[in-house]
């Protein structure tokens, strides 16, 4: 039995120690919002938090969540960065076919959480790595914005 607090609930899963996070999240704790993408950590669909860093869930072992706080799309609208990027994803229709977007949100809502008013590099640098097949990218930048509250036209 491994023990985790996930979205901060505390709990005992029977997997083995080396499980991808990713699928003790989605078949053990039936928990679907973190999607698998490409299985090799570099798209970031399967973005989740733990201790607030963004980690690629499909190839991290459930071994290294033990004692550490895991936060999945299921409650990151629970933060106040959360709450402020899922509004503004929202209120700017990001998603197309929305696959990659629970990855997104949540990089995008622990890049706020460390820094709340984020340049385009600032950007740039958080969300690489979350790919979006459908080329959202402007759209996601400007809700990263808005839920900063930073106008636009700033860099």
């Amino acid at each position: 039995m491994i023990r985790l607090n996930v979205n901060g609930k505390p709990g005992d899963i029977d997997v083995a120690k080396d499980t991808p996070l990713l699928w003790a999240l989605r078949d053990v704790l039936n928990m679907t919002g973190t999607k698998f993408g490409c299985g090799a950590g570099l798209c970031g669909a399967c973005t989740i938090q733990i201790d607030g860093q963004p980690t690629r869930s499909c190839i991290t072992p459930v071994s290294a969540a033990v004692g550490k706080r895991v936060t999945t799309i299921e409650a990151i609208g629970a933060t106040p960065a959360g709450r402020k990027v899922q509004a503004a994803w929202l209120a700017l229709n990001v998603p197309q076919c929305g696959y990659c977007q629970s990855g997104q949100i949540m990089s995008a809502s622990a890049l706020l959480a460390a820094n709340a008013k984020p340049s385009d590099a600032d950007i740039d640098s958080a969300m690489a790595g979350n790919i979006c097949r459908c080329g959202t990218y402007p759209r996601i930048r400007a809700a990263i914005k808005k839920a900063a509250g930073v106008p636009e036209t700033e860099a």
